[in-house]
């Protein structure tokens, strides 16, 4: 999608309708000169309501609809009418949205499955006519409830991107170049930080006619957990994928403490991220020869399973699908245990077992 389509954060007011007043009324007609209490309850106020929808990628129609407003419920009237309910205003947003308190910043929830629905702003409640107080002892009431008010409230809704693998590097790793060459997608690729603003999404083609979501997150810097160029705005979408990918290039000077610093930039800003399968992806491989990888190994972080791979010279990619897949399906206690076990000059695990290519096999 284009990238100024793409809106991961919006600030709406939203105002419930309020409810309508209930009616003080005693029935009266040809037969009937002095009646019982017959005023009706009135109706309830439209609800701000956010639904999810699977077909939605973004919040973009919410952009620039700075208000939203439900209409009020209807006054009940004579005979026992009750007013009719106020119309409530559905609004449907992508999976993955997360409804936050604009004044406190509290998270009230987060729409996760096609078709869930919850209520951001609650309409007003409609009040009770006269004859809901008739009572023994009070017969001819005359008093009724009136209705509740309608809330007035500022929301803020953020996405975050719902993928099966979640790319995570610094600017110009190499992201937007694996994404584009691995699916159709067609991100901005670019020789300067940051050409990536806004997340990404591909479908990936895997063996027999299966597929998985890869997301090109924008990269991360240090300190990105306070904030630091985009930092929260990014890492957030970091929290809804299943499998991360870590890239390092190749010609970093030490890709074990690049790597390091990705780490802690997810530990500071959420623990759980930790918890997630991790697979370390060196990029840029076709930059370097085979001496060169030899003597790369002892920079290479020991606790995570990693591959060389090159995305211009398509170098290692079925092996790396390969294991996303695997990890994207795998139990959490097997999360990064590699179950190949061939040797190929290309790829090395942090198991002894090396690998074939795809193309030996």
């Amino acid at each position: 999608m284009a990238e100024q389509n793409f809106v991961d954060y919006v600030k709406i007011c939203c105002r419930s309708g309020a409810g309508g007043s209930g009616s003080v009324h005693f029935l009266q007609d040809k037969n009937t000169s002095m009646g019982g209490p017959d005023g009706g309850d009135g109706g309830r106020g439209g609800h701000i309501i956010l639904r999810g929808n699977r077909n939605v990628w973004t919040l973009l129609a919410l952009k620039y609809r700075k208000h939203v407003i439900a209409s009020p419920g209807v006054n009940g009237r004579g005979a026992n009418k009750s007013g009719a309910d106020g119309d409530d205003v559905i609004l449907d947003v992508p999976l993955g949205t997360v409804a936050k308190d604009a004044e406190t910043g509290e998270i009230e929830f987060e729409i996760t499955e096609h078709d869930e629905i919850r209520i951001i702003t609650p309409g007003g409640r409609g009040g009770k006519g006269n004859a809901f107080f008739k009572s023994p002892t009070n017969q001819t009431p005359r008093h009724a409830q009136p209705g509740g008010v309608g809330l007035e409230e500022w929301k803020i809704l953020e996405l975050k991107v719902l993928a099966d693998v979640g790319l995570v590097g610094f600017p110009n790793a190499g992201k937007s170049t694996l994404l584009s060459v691995l699916s159709a997608a067609k991100p901005k690729i670019g020789d300067y930080p940051f050409t990536t603003l806004t997340p990404n999404l591909g479908i990936v083609a895997y063996r027999d006619e299966k597929s998985f979501v890869m997301a090109d997150i924008p990269g991360i810097i240090e300190h990105a957990n306070e904030g630091k160029g985009l930092g929260l705005r990014f890492l957030r979408h970091i929290e809804r994928n299943s499998t991360l990918l870590f890239m390092v290039p190749a010609d970093t000077h030490d890709i074990d403490k690049e790597y390091r610093i990705l780490e802690n930039e997810l530990r500071l800003y959420n623990p759980e991220l930790l918890d997630k399968p991790r697979v370390l992806a060196i990029t840029k491989s076709d930059l370097i020869d085979e001496e060169l990888k030899e003597m790369l190994l002892p920079t290479i972080p020991k606790d995570i399973d990693y591959l060389f791979i090159s995305s211009v010279a398509q170098q290692g990619l079925m092996e790396l699908k390969d294991l996303l897949w695997e990890s994207i399906n795998s139990a959490p206690e097997d999360a990064g245990k590699l179950r190949l076990n061939n040797p190929n000059p290309v790829l090395y695990a942090k198991t002894p077992r090396p690998y074939f290519s795809s193309e030996e096999e």
